[in-house]
C-alpha cells in the first residue's frame, strides 16, 4: 500500500508552496477599479470643499486659505471610506448608506481636529453644512455613475473575470445561471469533480494557469472530500468560490460572501502567490543557522554526557517518511541502547497507543539514564536543526514518522505527507505523548494544514517553549 503513494520527482515542494512566484490573477483589474474609485472620491471631495468655501459665509481661517488643509480633509474622508470597506468589490462599492455614514463620520473627525487645533478659526457653519451635503451628493453620484458605466460595459460582455466551474452534472445548469446572474464573470470552462482527483489535478491546474482563470467556482459536493485541494488554488493564485449546499461546512480560511441572493464561501488567493511559504522557508533557514551556532556548546556537552553514560554512537539516525512519502535520515541525540530497534519487536505487545499505528511506551526499558533527561526536555531533538537546514524538515509541521507507522496508514492519513514535516507541530503542543489515539493526532495535523499561516507557526513555536519547559507529556 505504501508504494502507491510515492510521487513523481516533479511534484511541487510543498502543498502550500507555488510553482514560482506570481502576482494574483486579476489583480490589475481590481487595482484599476480601486484607483478609479479613489480618484473620483478625491475629485468629488475637492469640488465640494471649493464650492462650500466659495458659497458659504466668509471667515478668515487657515482652513480656507491654506491648500494643505484641503489635503488633510481629503485624507481623512478617503481614509474613513477605506476603513469602512467601501472600496471592496460588489455590494460594498454600491453601499450608499455606508458612504453617507463614512462621510458624516469624517466630518465629525474634522470638527474634532479643528477644535483641538484652532477652535476659533475653522470655517463658518454654512460652509461646513454645504461641504457636508455636497460631499455626500458628489461622492454618491460618482459611485452611481461608475456603477452604471460598469454595468453597461459588462452587459456587452466586456470587463468580466474569466472563471472556471467545477460541479456535478445535476447542479451544472443551476450553477451556470447563478454565476451569469452576477454579469461580472465569463465562464471559460466547466468540469466535474473528477478533475480534482489526484491523477487529474496537475493537468487541471496547468489548464487554469494557461487560460488565465481568475476565480474558480466549485460546488460543495465536488470538494467536500478534497478540502486540502484548497491549497492548490491558493498556491496557483486563483480565488476559490465554494458554492454551498444545505449541509455545507465552513472552511477555516473562507469568508462569507453573497452571489446575488445565494450565500457563498470565498477562499481568497494571496496577492503574491508562494510569498508566505517563501517567508516560512527563509525563517527556517535563518533560525536553524542562528540556533546551531548559539547551541553548539550545548551540543558538545550533551555529546560528552552520552559517551560517558553508555556505549554507542552520539547520534541516532533513523529512516523517516517525509514530504511526498520520500525517505530521509532524521537526526537525534541517542537516548536508547544501541540495539533499541531490534528490541522493539519484543515490546510491541506493550504498546500504549490504542490503535497501534504509533509505538509509545512510558517506561521504555531501552531508554538510557541520560536519554530520559534529554527526552524530558526534548533536547534529543536538537540535531534536527540540521534536517531543517537541508530542507528535509521545517521548524513547524507534522512530525515525520518511521516506515513502520506509515505502512499502517489509511488513505486519508496521507494528507500529512503533503507538507514538510516539522520538529514541532500542533499535535506536539496539544498534548505530545499524552495523546493515546493516532486519529486524534492526525486531526490536529489536518487542522494545522487547513489553517496554516505564518502567525500560526509563530504561535506554535512560542507554545513549544512553554510545553518543553513544563515537560508536558514528555517521556
Amino acid at each position: 500500500m505504501f508504494s502507491k503513494f510515492i510521487p513523481a520527482v516533479n511534484l511541487q515542494p510543498d502543498l502550500r508552496s507555488a510553482r514560482g512566484t506570481r502576482i494574483q490573477k486579476g489583480l490589475s483589474i481590481r487595482l484599476i477599479r480601486v484607483v478609479t474609485l479613489i480618484l473620483l472620491d478625491i475629485i468629488s471631495v475637492s469640488l465640494a470643499w471649493n464650492f462650500a468655501v466659495f458659497n458659504g459665509t466668509p471667515l478668515q481661517s487657515p482652513w480656507t486659505q491654506n491648500r494643505s488643509f484641503l489635503l488633510l480633509v481629503i485624507t481623512v474622508e478617503i481614509g474613513v471610506i477605506a476603513v469602512k470597506g467601501l472600496y471592496h468589490p460588489g455590494k460594498h462599492r454600491r453601499n450608499y448608506l455606508g458612504l453617507i455614514q463614512a462621510i458624516s463620520l469624517s466630518e465629525c473627525l474634522l470638527l474634532l481636529v479643528a477644535f483641538l487645533y484652532e477652535p476659533e478659526t475653522y470655517v463658518s457653519r454654512s460652509t461646513f453644512l454645504i461641504f457636508w451635503v455636497f460631499s455626500i451628493a458628489l461622492v454618491c453620484l460618482s459611485r452611481l455613475w461608475i456603477d452604471v458605466a460598469i454595468k453597461v460595459v459588462r452587459e456587452k460582455g466586456a470587463v468580466r473575470y474569466p472563471v472556471f466551474l467545477i460541479t456535478d452534472a445535476e447542479d451544472k445548469q443551476q450553477h451556470i445561471q447563478l454565476i451569469e446572474k452576477e454579469k461580472c464573470y465569463a465562464v471559460q470552462g466547466i468540469s466535474d469533480s473528477s478533475c480534482l482527483d489526484r491523477s487529474n489535478r496537475k493537468a487541471t491546474f496547468e489548464y487554469l494557469r494557461k487560460e488565465g482563470i481568475v476565480e474558480a467556482f466549485v460546488s460543495w459536493s465536488a470538494i467536500k472530500n478534497r478540502l486540502y485541494v484548497c491549497w492548490h488554488f491558493h498556491s496557483a493564485g486563483i480565488i476559490l468560490q465554494i458554492l454551498p449546499t444545505k449541509n455545507e461546512v465552513h472552511h477555516p480560511k473562507s469568508v462569507f460572501w453573497m452571489i446575488g441572493e445565494t450565500p457563498c464561501l470565498t477562499i481568497p488567493a494571496p496577492i503574491i502567490t508562494g510569498s508566505d511559504f517563501w517567508v516560512k522557508r527563509c525563517f527556517d533557514l535563518v533560525c536553524s543557522i542562528i540556533l546551531i551556532t548559539l547551541l553548539s556548546p550545548i551540543y558538545l556537552f550533551i555529546a560528552i554526557l552520552i559517551k560517558l553514560d553508555s556505549p554507542g554512537p552520539i547520534f541516532f539516525k533513523q529512516n523517516r517518511i517525509g514530504l511526498h512519502c520520500k525517505k530521509f535520515k532524521m537526526w537525534k541525540f541517542r537516548t536508547m541502547v544501541v540495539n533499541a530497534e531490534k528490541l522493539q519487536a519484543d515490546l510491541e505487545a506493550k504498546n500504549e497507543i490504542k490503535d497501534g499505528v504509533l509505538f509509545k511506551l512510558k517506561n521504555d526499558p531501552r531508554v538510557t539514564r541520560v536519554g530520559k533527561f534529554l527526552r524530558s526536555y526534548s533536547l534529543d531533538e536538537l540535531p534536527q536543526l540540521f534536517n531543517v537546514l537541508l530542507g528535509e524538515m521545517s521548524l513547524v509541521g507534522p512530525r515525520p514518522l518511521p516506515l513502520r507507522d506509515v505502512e499502517k496508514f489509511q488513505t486519508m492519513h496521507f494528507i500529512r505527507q503533503e507538507v514538510l514535516p516539522g520538529i514541532t507541530g500542533l499535535w506536539q503542543v496539544s498534548g505530545r505523548s499524552d495523546i493515546e489515539n493516532f486519529e486524534e493526532g492526525v486531526k490536529l495535523d489536518i487542522t494545522y494544514i487547513e489553517n496554516w499561516a505564518l502567525w500560526l507557526d509563530l504561535k506554535i513555536l512560542l507554545k513549544t517553549i512553554r510545553v518543553v519547559l513544563q515537560k508536558t507529556g514528555a517521556y
